[in-house]
């Protein structure tokens, strides 16, 4: 009798994210979305981006475990606002190290949530190596998840579609996005935990023009018949795997 993994968790959406304020920026709409919808959306944050993203909290005299506690309560509100859960795995920054216990974690997870969609950051980024490393570490850990013989908790996971949301310079990323997502129902939700990233304010306004220029190619890319608003607001995404359909649309 052949083996098979079990049905998605309530189609549930797991974002792996490097840093602190990384899900917020390139997924957020995502998340808000699939809240909405009433399906989970989990945030597994890899580490608090308090080195390499708390530049503002260091000038402004606190020391690391303080900048901890910031980031930590800013994430979980901008979480929180967004409408998911998230999970910190306090794995530390510049330099974000990928080790075969921070992927034994990460199998932990996915088997946890069992997702029937994973997002993550670029397997490049010539300006963060810690974005390709939790990177890297994703798509190892929901290889293993997949393997029955693995040691873990819960079923093996079956083979969740992976999205590489947009890094912060895309160009230099070789980032060519397939995947073009309507947030604008969501926006303004996702503006909100964006604001509630004070570390990282001077990214607020830069996100929120990027929607804008994304809403733009959407609106291009959907045709003309489709009723889109001139204030569409749009993420970027990269599929990694072939999507398997029965019918080209």
């Amino acid at each position: 009798m052949a083996l098979t993994a079990p049905p998605p968790s309530d189609d549930a959406l797991l974002v792996i994210s490097a840093h602190a304020g990384d899900f917020v920026w390139r997924a957020g709409g995502a998340i808000a979305l699939a809240a909405e919808r009433g399906q989970r959306a989990k945030v597994l944050c890899l580490s608090f981006g308090e080195r390499g993203e708390s530049a503002k909290a260091w000038r402004d005299g606190l020391g690391l475990d303080e900048i901890k506690r910031l980031r930590r309560t800013e994430a979980a509100d901008a979480a929180a606002t967004l409408g998911a859960e998230i999970e910190f795995l306090d794995a530390g920054d510049y330099p974000l190290r990928e080790t075969p216990e921070l992927v034994d974690r990460i199998v932990h997870v996915y088997r946890e949530v069992n997702p029937a969609v994973v997002l993550t950051h670029t397997l490049s980024d010539p300006y963060n190596g810690d974005h390709p490393a939790a990177a890297r570490m994703a798509l190892q850990a929901r290889v293993l998840a997949q393997a029955i013989g693995y040691d873990a908790p819960g079923e093996p996971l079956g083979a969740p579609p992976v999205f590489f949301f947009e890094p912060h310079q895309p160009e230099q990323c070789d980032f060519k996005p397939n995947v073009l997502l309507d947030i604008t129902s969501v926006f303004a939700r996702k503006r909100k935990a964006m604001e509630c990233l004070a570390a990282q304010q001077h990214m607020w306004d830069y996100y929120t023009d990027l929607a804008k220029r994304r809403g733009v190619q959407l609106k291009r890319n959907a045709g003309p018949n489709l009723g889109l608003s001139h204030g569409t607001m749009g993420e970027a995404y990269v599929r990694l795997y072939p999507e398997t359909t029965g019918t080209l649309a």
